[in-house]
C-alpha cells in the first residue's frame, strides 16, 4: 500500500468487475452524473491481529439506508481533497479524529450506481481508538478481521436482480453481518492491491 497515492483526478475511477453488464442507461448515468466522495478504510491494530472497522448505515438516510459501509461521504466545498473528506465525514460518523488515523495508502476512485465517484482511503488506527457513533448516520459499528477478508473462499459471487437486468456482484458474510456493493468491491480491490 505504501506505493499508492492519493487520485490527481477523484473522477478517473475504476468500473468494478461486473460492470459491463450493467445496463448501459446505468452505466451512462453514472458516468455522467459523478460526483466526488471519499470513505476510509479503518484498519485497527489489535493484538489477535487486524481487523477492519465497518459501519451499519440508518435505516432513514436517503442514500444507502439500512447498508453496511466504511465511514466517509461526499465532498464538500470547504474540503481540500476527498482524503480530507474521508476524515471529515469519519470523524463526523464515527467519532475518529483525522489525527488518530495514519494512512497507509489508497485505492482508485470506484463508481457507484447512487452516482458518486468513491475514493477509498486506507488508514491504520490504534486499538485504544474510540469511537463516539452519530446516530442520524449510523445505527452501529462492528469490526471483521482482515486476513477473513483477504481469504478469497469467503467472497460470494452473486447475480442480483437491477433495472431487469442480472447483474454480477460480491458479498462477504460475517457472523450475520452482510457486505456487499460498493463496500464489498473495495474490499476486493484491497486484497488485489494487498497481493499484487
Amino acid at each position: 500500500m505504501s506505493g499508492t497515492q492519493a487520485p490527481e483526478d477523484p473522477f478517473d475511477v475504476i468500473m468494478p468487475a461486473g460492470s459491463e453488464r450493467w445496463p448501459a442507461l446505468v452505466r451512462e448515468r453514472v458516468m455522467q452524473t459523478l460526483r466526488p466522495a471519499g470513505v476510509l478504510v479503518p484498519v485497527i491494530e489489535r493484538l489477535a491481529g487486524l481487523s477492519v472497522l465497518l459501519t451499519q448505515r440508518s435505516a432513514d438516510l436517503k442514500h444507502h439506508a439500512g447498508q453496511v459501509s466504511f465511514p466517509g461521504g461526499r465532498m464538500e466545498d470547504h474540503d481540500r481533497d476527498v482524503v480530507q473528506a474521508a476524515l471529515r465525514e469519519t470523524h463526523e460518523e464515527v467519532g475518529i479524529p483525522p489525527q488518530s488515523v495514519a494512512i497507509v495508502g489508497y485505492l482508485p476512485p470506484m463508481p457507484t450506481v447512487t452516482g458518486y465517484a468513491v475514493t477509498p482511503v486506507v488508514g491504520l488506527l490504534a486499538e485504544d481508538v474510540a469511537l463516539q457513533l452519530d446516530h442520524t448516520e449510523v445505527e452501529y459499528a462492528f469490526e471483521v478481521p482482515l486476513a477473513f477478508l483477504l481469504d478469497s473462499r469467503n467472497e460470494l459471487a452473486l447475480e442480483r436482480e437491477y433495472q431487469g437486468r442480472r447483474i454480477p456482484t460480491v458479498e462477504f458474510h460475517y457472523e450475520g453481518e452482510r457486505i456487499w456493493g460498493a463496500t464489498a468491491h473495495i474490499l476486493v480491490e484491497l486484497r488485489k492491491i494487498l497481493f499484487e
